[in-house]
Formats: C-alpha cells, sequence, structure tokens
C-alpha cells in the first residue's frame, strides 16, 4: 500500500498537552509507524507542518499535503484531552468511511498499549476525514491529561507503534487466486536473523545476494560476529522460506517484487520469500520470520498454508 500519515496541529499551532503533549507525541507515533510500515514492505510519506500560524491555515496544509501524494489511505495521528485525571481514559479512531479499519486500529492500540478500547467513532465533522481525497482514518493514541494513559502509552510505545502497522499488514480472507503458482500446507518453524543459531555465521539466501538487492529485509548492520545474511535478516519483518521449484517460480521472481500469502487460524499476512526450505527431514512446508510467528499467534510445528504469489 501506499500510505501517506501525518500528525495533527503543527509548530506553532500546538494541540492539548498535560502529562503529555500531542504535538510531541503526534510526530514520535507517525514516524515510529511509518518505520515499522516500511519494514513489512508498504510505501510511506510522514508529513509535520512546521510553518502554518493558524488553524485554518494548518488544516488546510496538512490536508494539501495528503492531497498532493499519490497514495491509497490517509491517516493522522492525534491525541485526546478531557479533563486532568489519576483514572484511564483509552484510545479511539475516528473516520467517516473506513468504520472497520477504525476498529481494528483502535483494538490494536488498546492490546498493546493496555488501553481502554473506546472504539471507532463516525466523525462527519472533521476537515481532514472530509477533505482528503483518499480512505482516511484519524487516530487519537490516547488522552494527554490521564495519568494512566500517559504512563500506558510511555511504556508499551513501540507495542503501540508496531500493532498500529500491522494492523496495515492484514488482509481478508479469500481463496488461493486461480494463477497462484505455489501453495502448500503444514508445518511450520522460524527462521533467521541474530538469534538463529540454527544456521552458522556465514550462511547465505539461496536467491538474495547481498543487502542492497533487497535492504528491507535486512537490519541495518550486519550482527556482530556474522557475516552472512540468514543471520542478517530483520526477524520482525515478514518473511518466509518454502522448498520452491525453480523452474515453477524461478529465483529472479523469487527475488522481486511478488509477496506471499501466509495464513493460519483465520490470520492471514503478507510475507517476502526470502530463502528455500525448510529440509524435507523437518517434515515442514515452511520456515517464516519471528514477526511473523509472533502476528500469527502460531509456534513452531503449528500449521500454515503458503501462497505465492499472493
Amino acid at each position: 500500500m501506499r500510505i501517506v500519515i501525518s500528525s495533527g496541529h503543527g509548530k506553532y499551532i500546538r494541540g492539548a498537552s498535560g502529562y503529555l503533549d500531542e504535538v510531541d507525541e503526534a510526530r514520535r507515533v507517525v514516524e515510529a509507524v511509518a518505520d515499522e510500515l516500511r519494514e513489512i514492505g508498504h510505501h510511506v510519506v510522514t508529513f509535520h507542518d512546521d510553518t502554518s500560524t493558524t488553524q485554518n491555515e494548518n488544516l488546510n496544509t496538512i490536508v494539501a499535503f495528503h492531497n498532493d501524494e499519490e497514495r491509497d489511505l490517509d491517516v493522522s495521528v492525534h491525541f485526546n484531552a478531557y479533563i486532568t485525571t489519576p483514572e484511564p481514559m483509552g484510545t479511539e479512531v475516528l473516520y467517516v468511511s473506513q468504520e472497520s479499519l477504525a476498529k481494528k486500529v483502535s483494538k490494536a492500540i488498546s492490546e498493546a498499549g493496555q488501553l481502554i478500547d473506546r472504539g471507532p467513532k463516525y466523525r462527519g465533522d472533521l476537515f481532514f476525514l472530509n477533505q482528503t481525497e483518499e480512505p482516511a482514518i484519524l487516530i487519537e493514541t490516547c488522552f494527554v491529561d490521564s495519568a494512566v494513559d500517559a504512563r500506558n502509552y510511555n511504556n508499551h510505545f513501540d507495542a503501540i507503534c508496531q500493532a498500529i502497522a500491522l494492523v496495515g499488514q492484514e488482509q481478508p480472507p479469500g481463496e488461493p487466486p486461480s494463477d497462484a503458482l505455489f501453495t502448500g500446507s503444514g508445518k511450520v518453524s522460524w527462521f533467521g536473523g541474530p538469534d538463529d543459531d540454527g544456521v552458522s555465521a556465514s550462511e547465505g539466501l539461496a536467491f538474495i545476494y547481498d543487502y542492497d538487492s533487497a535492504p528491507h529485509l535486512f537490519l541495518n548492520h550486519q550482527p556482530t560476529g556474522t557475516s552472512g545474511l540468514a543471520r542478517r535478516l530483520n526477524p520482525a519483518v515478514y518473511y518466509v522460506a518454502c522448498r520452491w521449484d525453480y523452474d515453477v517460480t524461478p529465483k529472479e521472481m523469487l527475488a522481486g517484487d511478488q509477496m506471499a500469502l501466509v495464513r493460519s487460524g483465520g490470520r492471514e499476512y503478507l510475507a517476502w520469500p526470502a530463502d528455500w526450505g525448510p529440509h524435507g527431514d523437518t517434515d515442514r512446508i515452511a520456515d517464516i520470520s519471528p514477526g511473523l510467528m509472533d502476528a500469527l499467534q502460531i509456534k513452531t510445528d503449528d500449521e500454515v498454508e503458503v501462497i505465492y504469489p499472493a
């Protein structure tokens, strides 16, 4: 997907403040979520208004930036406020047309941040939701004037941002496409990354030969004491290894820009082909990244289905 995500208000048009400052924290969330989305293959552009001096100018500047970009989804990040309170208040996501997405994002933030889920809220009166030309949601991450919200937000910042991004990775259930070149079902395990002692420190990958050919799959720096790409794989990125038939799915294709679909237990996510495996002796159909294992909420030797290309 192509996503534009911006922070609410601006450098000179400040939002709410309390235990948290809305503008400062919204900017943190935007950049962290964007990084997470890019890691799983989305094209993301971010924006923060550093020029506007009036509220009207601020709203028009933000919306104009969104509408000038080619994208599939618009996201605005805000923080809520009511009254200073020691009580929890929670998270909610505002929408005009995207109720289902708003519900998923609110639930994801709530679970990751230990925040009350206030759910999706229809708001037909908001400039951002009405004037952006693509599907849009407005996230109210938590309440800046709730002591509990602020504490839980600070304690679970990384988890909240990752949870928002992972909602963007979910795919609706459906039948395998008729032109799928590879389908398989069976047991799964995980592989890759600095903690995978099952591969040598120098082990490479079957059809990706250097960092620059697929930087989205890898950690920024080679882990200490290793030299192979298998140990440099970013465990948070969604990737998959299967026993591909190179006559049907050539190496050049697998190393390209088409992703696989990995399903289990009613959940399904897109994943990058990253290697050939697992060995036939394991009686498994696929190895996947630790991050994808977590997202699917499965463990080694649970069942998955893999479809390529998705």
